[in-house]
């Protein structure tokens, strides 16, 4: 019964120190995928003259929306929104580097797929607007009214 028992107890010794070591690579590797995600967004912010367009739009928006007390489903789609630009925008980055890689001499076909990069970051750019225009434009309006009409009293 004791070696029974001792057995057992190295056994689930064994077997806990080797879920403690998986769980520390997985939290490791997880770690080290966060750390690369950041210094490709740092990539894309330091090399990419559109990101600052887009971190200047994505900024004002979040202001003007904070401003106008928009309601949580329109956050919930300026988010979705603002999250398909910048997806956007660094596929579009991502796919430019990959052809410079493949194709460092021009060739039409590494031309042609850095403008379908370029027009995938158009579409969500002027989708955005749009929404941007939808979501905002009203509250906006009302709210620059009710500023004159405070504005004219005095």
């Amino acid at each position: 019964m004791v070696k029974i028992n001792i057995s057992i107890t190295g056994h689930l010794a064994r077997f806990l120190v080797e879920r403690k070591e998986r769980i520390l690579k997985f939290i490791q590797s997880r770690l080290k995928s966060f750390k690369n995600a950041f210094i490709g967004l740092w990539h894309v912010i330091q090399s990419q003259q559109n990101a600052w367009i887009h971190a200047v739009a994505t900024i004002t928006v979040i202001i003007l929306g904070l401003w106008l007390g928009l309601p949580l489903r329109d956050w919930a789609v300026l988010s979705t929104t603002i999250a398909m630009v910048w997806t956007a925008e660094f596929l579009n980055t991502a796919l430019e580097i990959v052809v410079d890689l493949a194709s460092p001499d021009l060739h039409p076909l590494a031309r042609a797929g850095k403008d379908v990069g370029a027009a995938a970051v158009l579409i969500a750019a002027t989708s955005a607007v749009v929404i941007g225009i939808i979501l905002l434009g009203p509250p906006l309006i009302q709210k620059l009214r009710m500023l004159r009409s405070i504005l004219e009293i005095f």
